[in-house]
C-alpha cells in the first residue's frame, strides 16, 4: 500500500495558518496598545488637557486603520472578541471627549468603529460624563453638571430603544443597565446638591 504525499497539503495549511497567526497576533497587540491609549485619553479629558487627549486618540486611531487592514483577510479573526474590545474603548474616548466638549458626537462610520462597539463605547462614557458631573458638582457649576445629566438620559433613551438580540450589539442590554443605574445616582447627586444650595441661598438671605 503506497502512503499518501501529504508534504503539498502541510506545506499549504501551515501557509494559511502562519498567516493567520501572523495576523492575530498583530491585531492583538494593536488592540492592547489602542485601549491602553484610549484610557489615557480619557484621562487627559479629565484633566482637561485636550491637546494630549487628541493626540492619543489620533495614534490610537491609526492603530485602528492598521488592525483592520492586517485582519481584512481573516474576518474570522477580525471578529474575536479582542477587536471589539480595542474599538467600544476608542469609541469610547472619541465619544467622551465631544459629549463633554458639547460637540456633535461622531458617526460609527467617521472614527472606523463598527456599530456594536460605538454603542457599548457610547454607553459606557455615560460613566465618564457622571465623572464629569460630580467635578462639576464640587466647584459648584450647577449648570454644566445638569447638561451632563441631560447628556446621559438622552444616550440612555436611545440605547433602551434598541431593542436587538446580546449577539447582536455585544452584550449592549447590560451596558444599558449599568448606565441607567449611573444616572439614577447622579440625578439623586444633583437633586441633593440643589437642594442644599437653595437651602444655604435662604440660610445666607440671599
Amino acid at each position: 500500500m503506497v502512503r499518501p504525499d501529504l508534504q503539498p497539503l502541510s506545506t499549504a495549511v501551515r501557509r494559511d495558518l502562519d498567516d493567520k497567526y501572523a495576523a492575530r497576533e498583530a491585531g492583538l497587540a494593536n488592540s492592547r496598545r489602542i485601549i491602553r491609549l484610549s484610557a489615557n485619553a480619557i484621562r487627559a479629558l479629565h484633566r482637561d488637557e485636550g491637546d494630549r487627549a487628541e493626540q492619543l486618540m489620533a495614534e490610537a486611531a491609526g492603530l485602528v486603520t492598521e488592525t483592520e487592514a492586517a485582519l481584512a483577510a481573516h474576518p474570522d479573526v477580525r471578529h474575536v472578541g479582542f477587536v471589539s474590545d480595542a474599538t467600544k474603548e476608542y469609541a469610547e474616548a472619541r465619544l467622551t471627549a465631544a459629549l463633554c466638549a458639547g460637540e456633535p458626537i461622531p458617526l460609527p462610520a467617521e472614527i472606523g468603529v463598527d456599530a456594536a462597539p460605538y454603542l457599548n463605547g457610547l454607553g459606557e462614557a455615560v460613566g465618564e460624563m457622571r465623572r464629569r458631573l460630580l467635578d462639576k458638582l464640587r466647584v459648584g457649576d450647577m449648570d454644566e453638571a445638569e447638561r451632563m445629566l441631560e447628556g446621559m438620559e438622552t444616550i440612555f433613551e436611545l440605547l433602551a430603544d434598541l431593542d436587538y438580540p446580546d449577539g447582536m450589539t455585544g452584550g449592549l442590554r447590560r451596558t444599558t443597565d449599568v448606565a441607567r443605574a449611573l444616572i439614577e445616582r447622579s440625578r439623586a447627586d444633583l437633586t441633593t446638591t440643589v437642594v442644599q444650595e437653595r437651602l444655604r441661598h435662604q440660610l445666607a438671605g440671599d
